[in-house]
């Protein structure tokens, strides 16, 4: 390959970046953060004891992507975060053939970041 093709072909790449078809947003200037919002969700026993491993999943209503996660030690799960917003966000755990009632989680956002509302959910397991 002729040495002048090499640029070339590194321009060419540069530009095939940018036409991925993903939303882009148009952050107005404003300094945010790269790291994302997340959902702290606890989960529970019947009895009010913290389950480590069990699996919470979160469903957007409108688009149904999700995201599934694991409680750590104490009981809790970050996997949810602001990448299924915005919308509508239901939520349940389940660990072995226990099962959580669903809860439904709103995700408000600005010019950076998607909040959810509430901030934080517990999920308690039927007994």
């Amino acid at each position: 390959m002729p040495r002048w093709c090499i640029p070339v072909l590194f321009l060419g790449l540069s530009y095939l970046s940018a036409c991925d078809n993903r939303p882009v947003v148009d952050r107005g200037g404003a300094d945010c953060s790269e790291e994302l919002v997340t959902l702290r969700v606890e989960v529970v026993t019947a009895a009010g004891i913290r389950v480590k491993g069990a699996t919470v999943t979160a469903t957007n209503l409108e688009t149904l992507e999700s995201i599934t996660g694991v409680t750590n030690e104490v009981g809790i799960s970050r996997a949810v975060n602001e990448s299924l917003a915005p919308g509508p966000t239901r939520l349940y755990a389940t660990a072995g053939s226990k099962i959580s009632p669903a809860t439904q989680v709103e995700w408000q956002c600005d010019e950076c970041h998607c909040t959810p509302s509430p901030e934080e959910v517990m999920l308690q397991l039927n007994p």
